[in-house]
């Protein structure tokens, strides 16, 4: 998913130095919110964790 972010980040900033300001704005926004659905997913697993029972 992250992944996905970086790749509309680096969408936005062709499209912004291509000129077509709309589809930067759209592929930025795409790019945020992906980032912040990883970064929430990210420390739900950090929080949660995997906890192992000692015998």
């Amino acid at each position: 998913m992250l992944s996905y972010a970086i790749t509309f980040l680096v969408l936005a900033i062709i499209a912004g130095l291509l000129g077509a300001s709309g589809v930067a704005a759209m592929a930025t926004n795409f790019a945020y919110i992906l980032f912040v659905i990883a970064l929430v997913l990210f420390l739900i697993n950090l929080v949660s964790g995997r906890r192992t029972l000692v015998p």
